[in-house]
């Protein structure tokens, strides 16, 4: 059973999900949208907007912060100098997730994650 287990587990050991979730964090980040799998959108989604919001306060301690999370320091510039003086008037909600059918090989749902 299940109980009191948080997150999903995108049937990978910790090592590798927190590899691919900070890869996905980077990708998106750098190219504005990216297309994956509904799963890996949903774990995508809270991070990415937490990052936004962090990077909005624009202070030194935020800018390290957002740097330990995205690993590659031209994302983290350009959520730093780009995206977060975009959404400074707005109360969350930054990207935007669209289905877009499933995939043929194996029927996974398929979505496009962008920022809004």
């Amino acid at each position: 059973m299940r109980h009191r287990k948080r997150g999903k587990t995108l049937s990978r050991t910790r090592p590798a999900r927190e590899a691919l979730i900070r890869d996905l964090v980077s990708n998106l980040i750098m190219a504005e949208k990216i297309k994956t799998t509904l799963a890996k959108a949903r774990v995508l989604r809270p991070r990415v907007e937490r990052l936004v919001t962090l990077a909005r306060q624009g202070t030194v301690t935020a800018r390290r912060r957002c740097r330990e999370s995205v690993r590659t320091e031209h994302a983290t510039k350009k959520l730093i100098e780009v995206l977060a003086p975009r959404y400074r008037g707005r109360a969350g909600g930054y990207t935007r997730t669209v289905r877009i059918g499933q995939r043929r090989g194996d029927g996974a749902e398929m979505v496009l994650i962008t920022f809004v």
